[in-house]
C-alpha cells in the first residue's frame, strides 16, 4: 500500500461526484489501479482521485463509503477508520455512499471493480482510510499553525478540537475547514501507533441506529420521485415459461393504476402506488407457455444428484493411498449430506428506482451490492457507455448475496420497465420496482442444493486417515490420505507450514 497518494482535490470537482456540502476541506486518495492487478503501472498513468474525506464548514466529517450497508455494520466500521485517525467527536461523523466509479472506489482486493462482498469491507479499506483521516488531521494542524503561527508539532487535536496549549487557542474543524483546503498535501502521513485507538477495537454507537429507528434511513422502498410510477410483476410459475397471453380487464376500476406492460420476465402492472400495483397485478388473468419450462421437482433433483454421486467425479487432490488406510482403519464412517434450494430470504425484498433522462443517463436509486457489476450490465442493456449510468447506493435491508447476482436480474427487470415507458414517449418517468416476498420465494435465484457422499477412516484416537467419497476411494487409491490433514491440524496449532505427503508407490 506504500503507492496511496493522497491529494487536496478541488472542492467544485468533488461536489460534483459526492453532492452537496458546505464549502470546506475534501481529501481524495489517489489508488493506482494496476497496483491492485499485480501489473506494473506504465510511466506517467494518471490516476483519478478517489475522495473519502469531507469536512464542512458546518462542522460535519462525512465519510464516503464505497461500500454497502446492509446491516452488517460496514458504514460504522469505515466511519471508525477514519474519525480514529482524524481525532474527530464520534457525534460530528456522518457516512454516505459512494457512487458507482471502480476508478475511484474499487474494491482493493477485487482489483478493478467495486462492490461489497466476502468480508472484504474493512480488511481492503483499512490503509487506504487511516491515510485518508491522518492526512485530513495533518492539513488542518497545518492550518491551524500558519493561523496561530506556532508549530505544528506544538499543536493537539482531540475530539474535533484543534488545540494549541502554550496559548489556549482552539479550534473546531469547521473553523479550519476552508484554510486547511488551501494547505499543501504532505508526501508521507504516518498513521497512529494500535496503542493510541481511540475507537478503534472498542465500542462506538452505530452510525446508522438512529436513522433506521426514527424512519429517516433511506432504503429503496423510501425513495419518492415525482412522477415515479411503481411497477409490480406477475412471474410464471415455473422457471423458464414465458408469457402466452394475458387479459388485463380485470384491472379497470383499480384506482391508481397507469399501464400493463409486457416483458420478457413476465407481465408489470405500473400505478401510482404498490398497493394498486399489487391488487392489480393479483386481477391479472395470465396464460403461460410452459414448453421451455422446468417442470422437475425438488425430490426428482436430489433423486439425481444421488445417482450422479454414485459416479466418480473429477479428483482434486490426490495424495497417498486412502484405499489402504481405510482398510486399516479402527472405525469406518460413511454420511450423506443434502441441502435443499434455499431463498434467500433478506428482511428487505428485492427492489429498485431507475429513471432515463433526456440525455440518456440512467440514474438508480438501489441497495447497491456489485456496483461495478450491475452499472456495466444496465450499460450494456441501454447501449450506453458505464459512465452514463448513476447509481445512488442507498441502505439495504439484508441481501445474503442475493443482490449481488452477477445478471443483475430484477435490475435489468426495471430497465426492462423503463425503456418501454420511454419508447412509448415517457422519458423522465421514474420507475420503482418492487417484489414481494411471495415474489422473493417463488421467482429468485436460489442458494444452490447438493448432495455430497463422504467415506473416512479413523484410528483408535478418532483422528482421520483417509477422507474421501466411496466411489473416488474406489476408481483412485491414490486418494485423499489423514496425513496431510493431520499436517493441515498440526499448522494451526503451531504456526508451521505443512508439506504434502508423497503418494505412495
Amino acid at each position: 500500500m506504500n503507492d496511496i497518494r493522497i491529494e487536496n482535490v478541488s472542492r467544485r470537482g468533488f461536489l460534483k461526484a459526492g453532492g452537496a456540502l458546505s464549502a470546506g476541506l475534501v481529501v481524495g486518495v489517489h489508488l493506482p489501479a494496476y497496483a491492485q492487478s499485480g501489473a506494473t503501472a506504465p510511466a506517467g498513468t494518471v490516476f483519478e482521485p478517489n475522495a473519502f474525506v469531507k469536512i464542512g464548514t458546518d462542522n460535519t466529517v462525512t465519510v464516503v463509503s464505497k461500500h454497502l450497508e446492509m446491516g452488517q455494520g460496514t458504514y460504522t466500521g469505515v466511519a471508525t477508520i477514519v474519525a480514529d485517525e482524524l481525532d474527530a467527536a464520534w457525534g460530528q461523523v456522518k457516512v454516505e455512499g459512494a457512487p458507482a466509479d471502480a476508478s475511484r472506489y474499487n474494491n482493493l482486493l477485487w482489483g478493478p471493480a467495486q462492490g461489497t462482498g466476502g468480508s472484504t469491507a474493512i480488511a481492503n479499506s483499512w490503509e487506504q482510510l487511516r491515510k485518508a483521516g491522518a492526512t485530513a488531521r495533518a492539513m488542518l494542524v497545518a492550518a491551524a499553525a500558519q493561523r496561530w503561527n506556532v508549530p505544528t508539532a506544538s499543536i493537539s487535536v482531540k475530539g474535533g478540537v484543534v488545540a494549541h496549549a502554550g496559548s489556549s487557542r482552539k479550534a473546531t474543524f469547521g473553523e479550519l475547514a476552508a484554510a486547511a483546503a488551501t494547505q499543501a498535501v504532505p508526501a508521507e502521513v504516518k498513521p497512529k501507533e494500535p496503542k493510541d485507538f481511540t475507537y478503534i477495537g472498542k465500542h462506538v454507537p452505530r452510525v446508522d441506529s438512529k436513522a433506521k429507528s426514527n424512519g429517516t434511513a433511506m432504503f429503496t422502498q423510501d425513495v419518492k420521485l415525482p412522477g415515479m410510477m411503481t411497477a409490480v410483476v406477475a412471474h410464471p410459475p415455473r422457471f423458464g415459461a414465458k408469457v402466452a397471453s394475458f387479459d388485463a380487464a380485470g384491472v379497470q376500476g383499480i384506482p391508481g393504476v397507469r399501464t400493463v406492460l409486457e416483458i420478457p420476465t413476465g407481465v408489470a402492472v405500473l400505478a401510482n402506488n404498490f398497493w394498486s400495483a399489487k391488487k392489480a397485478r393479483d386481477a391479472l388473468k395470465v396464460q403461460w407457455d410452459d414448453s421451455g419450462a422446468f417442470k422437475g421437482s425438488s425430490a426428482e433433483i436430489m433423486a439425481a444428484y444421488r445417482k450422479a454421486a454414485e459416479q466418480a467425479g473429477a479428483v482434486a487432490r490426490n495424495d497417498g493411498d486412502a484405499a489402504k488406510a481405510i482398510a486399516g482403519a479402527a472405525r469406518v464412517v460413511e454420511a450423506s449430506y443434502e441441502f435443499p434450494y434455499l431463498a434467500h430470504a433478506a428482511m428487505e425484498p428485492l427492489n429498485c428506482v431507475i429513471r432515463i433522462a433526456d440525455d440518456d443517463t440512467i440514474e438508480v436509486w438501489n441497495g447497491e451490492q456489485m456496483h461495478t457489476g450491475d452499472q456495466f450490465a444496465l450499460a450494456k442493456y441501454f447501449g450506453v457507455k458505464p459512465e452514463k449510468v448513476k447509481i445512488n447506493m442507498l441502505f439495504a435491508g439484508g441481501s445474503f448475496g442475493r443482490r449481488a447476482n452477477p445478471a443483475a436480474d430484477y435490475l435489468r427487470e426495471c430497465a426492462t420497465i423503463a425503456l418501454a415507458l420511454a419508447r412509448a414517449g415517457q422519458r423522465n418517468v421514474p420507475v420503482k420496482l418492487v417484489w414481494t416476498r411471495e415474489d422473493d420465494m417463488r421467482a429468485g435465484y436460489y442458494r444452490p442444493a447438493f448432495f455430497h457422499a463422504l467415506k473416512a477412516g479413523l484410528d483408535a484416537g478418532g483422528n482421520v486417515v483417509a477422507i474421501g467419497t466411496p466411489e473416488e476411494i474406489a476408481a483412485n487409491p491414490q486418494s485423499y490420505t489423514g496425513q496431510y490433514l493431520k499436517q493441515v491440524m498440526d499448522r494451526r496449532r503451531s504456526g508451521a507450514k505443512a508439506k504434502r505427503p508423497q503418494a505412495a508407490e
